[in-house]
């Protein structure tokens, strides 16, 4: 008879830890799918902070909200997990690139914005967008995986 080298309640909590990293490893896989676009300075002002510059993270990784996520401005100050999977330029995508982005702005408040903004999920700053698609490749919109 073979004798157990763990407790029975030992033997259930080892795979936990490996479990939790898998866990962490896809939760970017789980998000919802849209469309962004990207939009260049002034970034102010803005419709959630208007003309407070210490909304932008140090990063310069922040965005306008399109309608679908907008939520009557509930949406301000979220942060989401977004990545390029595709695009109709080819190779705009940056494999496997995911960013965290913080939400200063409604994209229907972007008089700025190029057309390709209107209808959108989520309007990029320039350092964001360049960030997840290859700007050298010009794509106008890509489409993004995102997660809050």
């Amino acid at each position: 008879m073979s004798r157990l080298s763990c407790s029975p309640v030992q033997c259930l909590l080892r795979p936990l830890p490996l479990l939790f990293i898998l866990s962490m490893m896809s939760q970017i896989s789980q998000g919802d799918v849209g469309t962004a676009a990207r939009y260049s300075p002034p970034y102010l002002p803005t419709a959630c902070y208007n003309d407070s510059a210490s909304q932008f993270p140090s990063n310069n990784l922040f965005a306008a909200a399109g309608d679908g996520i907008w939520d009557n401005g509930a949406a301000c100050g979220r942060q989401y997990l977004v990545r390029c999977i595709s695009a109709a330029v080819a190779d705009s995508c940056i494999a496997d690139q995911v960013i965290q982005v913080k939400i200063v702005d409604y994209a229907l408040a972007l008089i700025r914005s190029p057309p390709s903004a209107s209808g959108t999920t989520i309007v990029l700053s320039e350092t964001a967008f360049a960030a997840i698609a290859n700007t050298s490749a010009a794509p106008t919109s890509i489409n993004l995986e995102f997660q809050q």
